[in-house]
């Protein structure tokens, strides 16, 4: 997914053109989550972008893609840019000395 979200919208409040962005957020990450793996993958993994406008955007994790929205309302951006790449992940194995003393 890549897509500019306009933060003001005539007629919209505020708090409610940044709950629509979530919602979409939340379904499309909910979305490809649901998609069958492929061999060898654990997991889908996520690279997100957030961009105020049109600044270049920063690389964010999935966890802080809603906060960075926020600020970006917060700082009067007229939009904001988000790009959502799944790609597979591998679990990393914990290693099992570090819990022994």
């Amino acid at each position: 997914m890549k897509k500019t979200f306009p933060l003001t919208v005539p007629d919209r409040q505020p708090k409610t053109v940044l709950d629509g962005i979530k919602n979409e957020l939340r379904r499309y990450l909910k979305r490809e989550r649901r998609k069958a793996l492929p061999e060898g993958v654990d997991f889908w993994d996520f690279d997100c972008k957030v961009g105020k406008g049109h600044a270049a955007p920063e690389a964010k994790h999935p966890g802080d893609v809603e906060l960075a929205i926020e600020d970006a309302q917060r700082e009067g951006a007229a939009s904001v840019y988000v790009e959502i790449l799944s790609k597979p992940g591998h679990r990393a194995k914990k290693d099992g000395a570090a819990g022994t003393d």
